[in-house]
């Protein structure tokens, strides 16, 4: 079993930006593909950002140039930089880490107030 924590959400004016970092333990993850998706109020689940175990990366057409994700293996962490924030982010962001099965953590609110 993989637990995930997230923290570093919370409120920011638009154009401010947040750090989101999420936390495994029970397993390493290095294998895993790791990464972040985000729930809207009303909306469904969308990917945000992922990163394979071998570092490729890929992001929703919404968030390329504003959000940088990384990890890092040593501390079975990643994270997500997000910069220049929108109202359009607001959002319940999950991290996810996948290697045969899916794992979830139990998000972490970002409200970017217009």
């Amino acid at each position: 079993q993989v637990q995930l924590v997230e923290s570093g959400g919370g409120l920011v004016q638009a154009g401010g930006s947040l750090r989101l970092s999420c936390a495994a333990s029970g397993r390493t993850v290095s294998t895993y593909a790791m990464g972040w998706f985000r729930q809207a109020p009303g909306k469904q689940r969308e990917l945000v950002a992922t990163q394979t175990s071998g570092g490729n990366t890929a992001y929703a057409d919404a968030v390329k140039g504003r959000f940088t994700i990384s990890r890092d293996n040593a501390k079975n962490t990643v994270t997500l930089q997000m910069n220049n924030l929108k109202a359009e982010d607001t959002a319940v962001y999950y991290c996810y880490a996948a290697f045969r099965k899916t794992y979830w953590g139990q998000g972490t609110q970002v409200t970017a107030s217009s």
